[in-house]
C-alpha cells in the first residue's frame, strides 16, 4: 500500500515499470519493421527491415568519426539505427501514444537524420541531436493532428481525450499493463500539455540529465527543472484527488 494511502509517483514507479520495461517482451514480437520510403533513400540499404533488441557495443564518438567521412556514412547509419531505432520509438511512443502513429513518426525522424547526416559535424552530442529531430517530429506530429480534428492549438482537452482513448485501447496490446496505479499514472500525464509530458517523461523514465534535456529542447535548465516540479505537482493532485 502506498504510504498513508495516497498514491505517488514514487509509489508507481516502485511498482510499476516503465512502458518500455513492461513491454520488452511482447516488443520483441510485436515491433512492426519501418517501411522506409526507397526513394527518399536512394543507395541506402539499411537493415531497418529487421528488429534490433542487442546491445551495440559503438559508442558515438566511434559513430561521429564515420559518419563524417561520405564513404562510411552509410555503415554509420546502419549502425545508428541499430543503436537507436527502439529507443527512440520508445520516446516517440510516450508523446503519440498510439503504435502506428510512433511508427509513422519514427520513419520520418529517420529519414530526416540521414538527410542531416552529411552536415553533422559533431559540434552537438549525436544522441541528444537525434532525439532533438524526434521530439520535433512527435510534437509536429500532435499539432498537425490536432488541426485534422480541428482542435485549436491552446486547447488540449479534446485533445487529451483522444490520446486517453487510445491509451485504454492499448492496455490489451503492448504499451501498458492493466495496472490500475500505471493506468491512473498514465491518464495523469496525459493532462500535461505537451511540452511538459516531455519534460517529464525524459527526466521521470529515461532519467536524462537536465543538461542534456536542454539541450534537446532549447530550453534553459532552470526552466526546465520549474516545467518538471510542476509536472510531479500536477500528477500527484490528480493521483490523489479520488484516494
Amino acid at each position: 500500500m502506498p504510504r498513508g494511502g495516497r498514491l505517488t509517483p514514487c509509489d508507481v514507479r516502485s511498482k510499476s515499470p516503465s512502458p518500455e520495461k513492461e513491454a520488452d517482451a511482447a516488443q520483441r514480437e510485436t515491433f512492426k519493421p519501418l517501411s522506409l520510403r526507397r526513394g527518399v533513400w536512394g543507395e541506402v540499404k539499411t537493415h531497418i527491415n529487421q528488429p534490433i533488441f542487442g546491445k551495440m557495443q559503438i559508442s558515438d564518438q566511434e559513430l561521429v568519426s564515420l559518419i563524417i567521412e561520405p564513404d562510411k556514412r552509410q555503415n554509420a547509419f546502419e549502425l545508428l539505427l541499430k543503436k537507436y531505432q527502439q529507443k527512440i520509438y520508445w520516446h516517440i511512443r510516450k508523446m503519440v501514444i498510439a503504435h502506428d502513429d510512433a511508427d509513422d513518426v519514427v520513419q520520418e525522424t529517420f529519414i530526416k537524420v540521414w538527410q542531416g547526416l552529411q552536415n553533422f559535424r559533431g559540434d552537438a552530442q549525436l544522441y541528444t541531436w537525434i532525439y532533438r529531430i524526434a521530439t520535433n517530429e512527435s510534437l509536429n506530429f500532435l499539432q498537425k493532428k490536432r488541426r485534422r480534428n480541428h482542435i485549436p492549438l491552446e486547447t488540449e482537452s479534446e485533445d487529451s481525450m483522444d490520446l486517453l482513448n487510445t491509451l485504454e485501447s492499448s492496455i490489451s496490446q503492448d504499451y501498458i499493463s492493466g495496472d490500475e496505479i500505471q493506468l491512473k499514472l498514465q491518464k495523469a500525464l496525459l493532462q500535461l500539455p505537451d511540452k511538459q509530458r516531455l519534460v517529464f517523461n525524459m527526466k521521470y523514465y529515461d532519467d536524462m540529465k537536465y543538461e542534456d534535456i536542454a539541450e534537446i529542447t532549447g530550453t534553459s535548465v532552470g526552466a526546465l527543472k520549474a516545467s518538471y516540479h510542476l509536472a510531479v505537482k500536477k500528477i500527484e493532485d490528480f493521483l490523489n484527488k479520488d484516494s
